[in-house]
């Protein structure tokens, strides 16, 4: 406990030998922390909404006005039984019709041109657990003999099948990318932290050389010696990580309404939960942040 107590001390004697270099670390590690925190809230934000929009992914499969009940039961059964798929139903050339009559209200003379006429054809609908199978599960059903038997076009079974391929195709491009920058950005944002954080304790140990010289002679411990520039190092990203904390707070009780009500077609609910776990991850990175930056200061600089 004593030597905690002294490390403390000894890391506080630092800051005021060292004020400019630790506002400048404690600055870019709260800087560098923000916009990690902003990316992370950000990130849960698009990822919420990329999962909305997968979800929507689905697969309409258009069946002939004369298949048999029973051929199309059994197509629908096949196609349950298939991994991805978390539901199936049936639209009947009625439905089909009355769905486009209420999607087209504000276009009430497309449907006088029908002149009482059906042009929709039935459908099996096919809702997906896992919308990156989307091609997969179009292919099988493509390839199932029994809906080929029933489907409207059965010289191009795969015409028969709407799912939006390149469509679907390119937002999973996108979203890939999407995931991919997030995880460079907070990365790279890491490694400056770290730069700056074994920039400062490099020059808090050089200012203390002989200090530490003196120490070594009279028997201290490398650990000893080592303690206070870890502690320094922990107290630098603490205290950026908290005020990292508390500005994300503040937005997120200022700003993000705003933007909410600005854009109320969009869904930026983000639970309370999630922000606890973003704010205890900055803290338990900061540290972690620090602790490294100093202990890479002192192995290359410290000769102990």
């Amino acid at each position: 406990m004593s030597s905690l107590f002294y490390f403390f001390k000894e890391s506080l004697q630092g800051f005021a030998r060292n004020l400019s270099t630790t506002l400048g670390s404690i600055i870019t590690i709260f800087l560098s922390l923000l916009i990690i925190g902003v990316f992370l809230v950000g990130g849960t934000i698009v990822e919420r909404l990329v999962s909305s929009i997968e979800s929507e992914v689905s697969i309409t499969a258009y069946i002939a006005d004369d298949a048999p009940q029973e051929s199309i039961d059994a197509v629908m059964n096949s196609v349950r039984s298939m991994g991805g798929v978390e539901s199936v139903g049936f639209t009947t050339k009625d439905q089909a019709l009355e769905n486009f009559k209420s999607s087209m209200t504000t276009n009430p003379e497309i449907i006088e041109q029908l002149d009482g006429t059906n042009p929709l054809p039935a459908s099996i609908d096919v809702s997906l657990s896992d919308p990156q199978k989307v091609d997969e599960i179009a292919s099988a059903i493509e390839g199932d003999e029994a809906f080929r038997s029933i489907c409207d076009n059965p010289e191009d079974p795969a015409d028969s099948l709407k799912y939006g391929q390149k469509t679907v195709d390119r937002l999973f491009s996108v979203t890939k990318y999407v995931r991919y920058l997030g995880v460079a950005l907070v990365l790279l944002l890491v490694f400056i932290a770290l730069v700056f954080i074994n920039n400062t304790i490099r020059l808090a140990i050089m200012a203390r050389r002989k200090e530490i010289a003196i120490m070594r002679l009279v028997g201290a411990s490398n650990g000893f010696i080592r303690g206070p520039f870890l502690m320094e190092g922990a107290l630098h990203a603490l205290i950026g990580s908290l005020l990292a904390v508390g500005v994300l707070q503040a937005l997120r009780s200022a700003a993000i309404p705003r933007v909410q009500a600005a854009l109320p077609f969009l869904s930026l609910e983000v639970d309370g939960g999630t922000y606890a776990m973003i704010y205890l991850s900055l803290v338990v990175a900061g540290l972690v942040i620090g602790l490294i930056g100093s202990a890479f200061a002192m192995r290359r600089y410290l000769k102990v």
